[in-house]
């Protein structure tokens, strides 16, 4: 990926993963954005690390992954508050089925939606990037989901369209790393022009 982005550095990041197969695409933007000289926090669920190891992204930020919310990486201290309270930007990517019932129903038994939960969506945007089989995505308890998350301040992105790894052709597909990227500058843009 281009990483040809000189109006996006300097931010502190925060990449939430939820376990699906589309795991594989954010390490390309991860290494994007630490090549672009931001500030890179990693955040996994159990189930994100059966697709997608710790290893792969500590070694791209240089920092430790923070995949259980019992973990306390840099002292002895509420780590979800500390990485929420010096956030920018958040992006939830993949965002399972799974994950946004978590957030739109306020369950915190994980890092992702734990460090969510604490960041104030008035002055930071959590990004939601939905993935998953097609059928799983037009289910009726899925779109009530978006719609409560997009209620209670999320910015939600939009799937794409095409074959998936069940085998199915449809919408739920993630967007590409470069399409993320952008969304994340749009999202950081936008802010930057509200006065709070």
């Amino acid at each position: 990926m281009d990483n040809n982005n000189s109006n996006f550095d300097g931010k502190r990041v925060i990449i939430g993963l939820s376990g699906g197969i589309a795991c594989y695409k954010v390490a390309d933007l991860v290494s994007t954005l630490v090549q672009s000289n931001n500030h890179v926090d990693v955040l996994m669920t159990e189930a994100a690390t059966r697709f997608i190891t710790p290893l792969t992204f500590e070694s791209l930020t240089g920092k430790q992954v923070f995949d259980s919310q019992w973990k306390h990486i840099d002292a002895y201290e509420p780590q979800h508050i500390k990485i929420a309270t010096h956030a920018d930007i958040m992006l939830i990517a993949p965002c399972t089925m799974d994950m946004l019932a978590k957030l739109a129903n306020g369950h915190t038994d994980n890092p992702v939606s734990l460090v969510a939960s604490a960041i104030d969506k008035t002055t930071t945007p959590v990004i939601v990037a939905p993935s998953m089989n097609t059928t799983m995505f037009s289910q009726g308890s899925t779109q009530r989901n978006l719609r409560t998350l997009a209620d209670d301040g999320f910015t939600i992105l939009d799937c794409e369209e095409g074959w998936q790894a069940c085998r199915a052709k449809g919408i739920g597909r993630l967007p590409e790393p470069e399409s993320l990227l952008v969304a994340l500058q749009a999202a950081l843009s936008q802010k930057s022009t509200v006065s709070y």
